[in-house]
This record gives structure tokens, sequence and C-alpha cells, in this order.
């Protein structure tokens, strides 16, 4: 008896879910800069 199947799938069950949330981490990223610079202010020179 192999336990080749069991450490097969493992592997690949925690390769998938770190992919997974790689990608949507980088999704929120982007959103959230999408979103800072939509409610900063533009900066204006002041006078001196």
């Amino acid at each position: 008896m192999t336990h080749l199947p069991y450490i097969a799938a493992a592997y690949g069950l925690t390769l998938g879910v770190a992919a997974i949330l790689s990608i949507n981490a980088t999704f929120r990223l982007r959103q959230a800069r999408k979103r800072l610079a939509a409610i900063e202010l533009p900066r204006t020179r002041q006078p001196s």
C-alpha cells in the first residue's frame, strides 16, 4: 500500500489554497489602492 495519493492530494490542496489566497490578496490590494486614490485630496501648492 502506498501513501502517494494522500501525499499528492495534500500538496495539491495546499498549493491550490495558497494560490487562491494570493490571487484574492492581489485583487483586494488593487481595489484598496483605487479607493485610496479616489478619496485622496489633490495636492495643491499653497502660497508661501
